[in-house]
C-alpha cells in the first residue's frame, strides 16, 4: 500500500476528522512543537512497537483500512464511557 494510502482513507471520512486529530495528538511526542520540524510526529520507537503489535514482529505496511477500523473502535470505546 502507498505511504499516502491511511490518509487519503481518513480524508475520505470526514465523520473520523475529529478521532483522526485526537489520535494523533495522544501519539504525538510531548511538546513536539518545540523541535523541528515541529510536526505531531510519533516517536519512531513507539510506532514501530505500535506496528509490530498490531502485525507482529515481522511488521507490514499500515493500510488505510486498518487506520479506519482503529479509529471507528477509539470512536465507539469512547461513546461507551
Amino acid at each position: 500500500m502507498a505511504f499516502g494510502s491511511p490518509i487519503l482513507a481518513v480524508l475520505g471520512r470526514p465523520a473520523l476528522w475529529a478521532e483522526a486529530t485526537r489520535a494523533l495528538a495522544a501519539f504525538s511526542r510531548d511538546g513536539w512543537w518545540r523541535r523541528a520540524p515541529f510536526l505531531p510526529i510519533p516517536n519512531r520507537e513507539y510506532v514501530r512497537w505500535r506496528i509490530a503489535t498490531a502485525y507482529g514482529s515481522a511488521g507490514a505496511p499500515v493500510a488505510g483500512d486498518d487506520v479506519v477500523a482503529y479509529l471507528r473502535w477509539r470512536k465507539r470505546q469512547r461513546s461507551l464511557r
